[in-house]
């Protein structure tokens, strides 16, 4: 349950709008050269180089079940850092284009429906209102098993480090 007022930062998937907790975005990238990953899930698009580091990233469309989207000029990586399992790890993820950062206050958040949702509800932290939008507030904690993210790294390691942008 979100007790406090927080900032989030607001994205796109399809024609739904969703929110993570600001705290939890290290940055927001355009889509660059993604490194394919043979092994990995089908929702994960491959790593990118983020400052040096092999970084696993994640469409979010395909994640949550939606049809895959095709990226466009507004398509962004969230570049983000989860807790799993008591550790931190960083992950991109791929959305429709991002939006702002909003500040919403507990009493305009109400508890993820238990039904009717398309959703998996263990991935909502709540449903927030603003005006007349509803926003899916994300627990990407949940979103992101460690699982899935070993899974990945490990493939990423295999693959090394993704080369270096040719300058031109």
């Amino acid at each position: 349950m979100i007790t406090e007022t927080r900032q989030y930062m607001t994205f796109k998937l399809g024609d739904e709008l969703f929110a993570i907790d600001v705290a939890q975005v290290r940055e927001v990238l355009e889509v660059s050269q993604i490194t394919k990953v043979p092994t990995a899930p089908a929702y994960m698009r491959g790593v990118v180089n983020v400052r040096g580091q092999a970084t696993p990233v994640v469409d979010l469309r395909l994640r949550f079940g939606l049809a895959p989207g095709t990226d466009t000029v507004h398509t962004r990586i969230i570049v983000m850092e989860l807790e799993l399992d008591g550790e931190a790890t960083v992950l991109g993820g791929i959305a429709d284009s991002v939006h702002e950062v909003i500040e919403l206050e507990p009493s305009s958040i109400d508890p993820a429906p238990r039904i009717a949702m398309r959703w998996r509800t263990d991935f909502i932290q709540g449903m927030g209102k603003r005006g007349d939008d509803f926003i899916i507030i994300l627990d990407v904690n949940a979103v992101f098993s460690s699982e899935d993210v070993a899974r990945v790294e490990a493939a990423g390691h295999q693959l090394g480090e993704p080369a270096p942008a040719a300058e031109g």
